[in-house]
């Protein structure tokens, strides 16, 4: 009996030293480590540009405001396709139809309506941001009356560029952070552990144009636009060893 129990208390003796030993080696480790972080800002020109605007038109008979506003919105579409903007950059991306009631009318229950309100929305993407003002002005001159917002961004392969000169920059930035550490320290850094990365950059929305917009496009002058510039951010976070 005391043999079995003795061969018992080895076997468990073994298993508590393998669950123990990986975790201690691993705490030596992570004792020997600087965690550092970096931030790098690269300023571009946005190469893209959403023009968003609608035609919306009212009738007391449902069928006839749908009909003048479909009338609308094909001669506006044609209008920006003949102007060399190809038909799959036109997307629409939203319609309503809504009832107008007679304000003079009081109480829920006696509300009639007036009219009915259909909204066309479309969005249109310009690879050539230098055109964002002709084409809202063509736009508008074809039946656009509601203005709603512009956006500037960046094409995939300018933000990849944009976002691998920012990564640059921050992981340079981790770094020089992380030497003066260790220098203050006396230690030299050998290597490096864990890196999380984070980036991303923000469009230039303009949501706020319609009056201007519109307004000037009935005008003789063009609707001038300028888009801005975009920041690309890059953040990482870095652990090296000594």
């Amino acid at each position: 009996m005391m043999r079995r129990l003795s061969f018992i208390c080895a076997i468990l003796a073994i298993f508590l030293m393998a669950a123990v030993s990986p975790v201690s080696a691993q705490d030596s480790t992570l004792d020997k480590v600087i965690h550092a972080a970096g931030t790098g800002n690269v300023i571009g020109t946005p190469d893209r540009a959403q023009i968003t605007f609608s035609v919306q038109t009212e009738n007391p008979d449902v069928k006839v405001a749908q009909a003048d506003n479909a009338d609308r919105m094909a001669k506006v579409q044609t209008a920006i396709i003949g102007a060399g903007i190809p038909r799959d950059m036109l997307k629409t991306t939203g319609y309503s139809i809504s009832p107008v009631y007679d304000d003079s009318a009081s109480g829920i229950l006696s509300q009639k309506v007036k009219t009915y309100r259909v909204t066309n929305t479309l969005t249109v993407t310009l690879t050539d941001v230098s055109r964002t003002g002709e084409i809202i002005d063509l736009a508008v001159a074809n039946g656009i009356n509601q203005a709603d917002s512009i956006q500037f961004m960046l094409s995939d392969a300018q933000a990849r560029v944009l976002r691998s000169e920012a990564l640059r920059k921050a992981v340079a930035n981790a770094r020089a952070d992380a030497d003066s550490v260790a220098g203050a320290l006396g230690v030299n850094i050998t290597g490096m552990g864990t890196v999380d990365i984070t980036q991303g950059y923000t469009p230039v929305v303009y949501s706020n144009y319609q009056m201007d917009a519109v307004g000037a496009a009935k005008s003789a002058a063009p609707t001038p636009i300028q888009p801005g510039d975009i920041t690309v951010n890059a953040q990482v976070s870095v652990t090296y060893t000594y």
